[in-house]
């Protein structure tokens, strides 16, 4: 079992930075990929940050672990491997990193599908007992530098902490529902943005009539899922009101 130390040491050589490398203080959003890894929706949407003054920070959770990314996809892609209470240390560990960096002015946690999971899960975690997010010195101190999450078609299904349990930290909240996902069908999706909102989470939502992952540009070649550019562009106009409201 990692401490936040050794985690974060074991995913940093995996971290991409996009930004100006400079030390200037900065709104920071760590992107954390859904179960299919690394892809070009997840560079674009940082390159897009990027150009709203932020600095951005990709995490692969995948490549520390030593496992081949299809290998990786398939396993996490059928709730077999690194489920989201098990990601939710890369959350932590990344946050108790980065909040030691001067260049770090606040963090925004961004997550698809699996990786918004991971950070949903985070939120219901105390984090006061070794072993909370498969970490042997878990800590909530990391969270006070979180301004705000972003979660793109989270996966809300079964297997979800935040289908049951409550979230301990009430973080400005922006989530992207797709009207066709089929992974977290817009009933349940709905279901979470309800319990949520009576736990007083501060949580808009942004509802595209898409399929999930519709920001992949490879989407299409599953008969499921589809590229949708219109959506896109809804998402990155909510996602720029969404962080102005942390540059003022």
């Amino acid at each position: 079992m990692d401490s936040l130390k050794e985690r974060f040491e074991r995913l940093w050589p995996h971290v991409t930075v996009h930004g100006a490398p400079d030390v200037t203080p900065r709104l920071t959003v760590v992107l954390f990929h859904g179960c299919g890894g690394v892809g070009r929706n997840i560079t674009l949407f940082a390159d897009y940050a990027v150009s709203l003054g932020l600095r951005a920070v990709i995490v692969d959770s995948y490549a520390p672990r030593g496992i081949k990314r299809r290998l990786a996809a398939f396993l996490a892609c059928n709730g077999l491997w690194l489920r989201g209470y098990r990601r939710s240390g890369d959350v932590l560990a990344l946050l108790w990193g980065l909040s030691q960096r001067p260049e770090v002015n606040g963090i925004l946690l961004a997550g698809w599908s699996h990786g918004a999971w991971a950070i949903m899960d985070l939120m219901t975690q105390a984090l006061t007992r070794r072993g909370e997010a498969q970490l042997s010195d878990p800590s909530p101190e990391p969270l006070t530098r979180v301004r705000g999450l972003f979660l793109m078609y989270p996966y809300v299904n079964f297997l979800a902490r935040s289908m049951g349990k409550a979230w301990r930290r009430q973080v400005p909240t922006l989530m992207v529902i797709a009207l066709k996902d089929h992974l977290a069908r817009f009933s349940l999706s709905l279901k979470a943005v309800r319990r949520l909102r009576a736990q007083g989470v501060p949580l808009e939502t942004i509802v595209v009539d898409s399929t999930h992952a519709f920001d992949e540009l490879g989407a299409d070649r599953f008969g499921f899922m589809k590229y949708d550019p219109h959506s896109v562009a809804t998402v990155r106009a909510a996602f720029c009101e969404f962080v102005a409201k942390f540059k003022a």
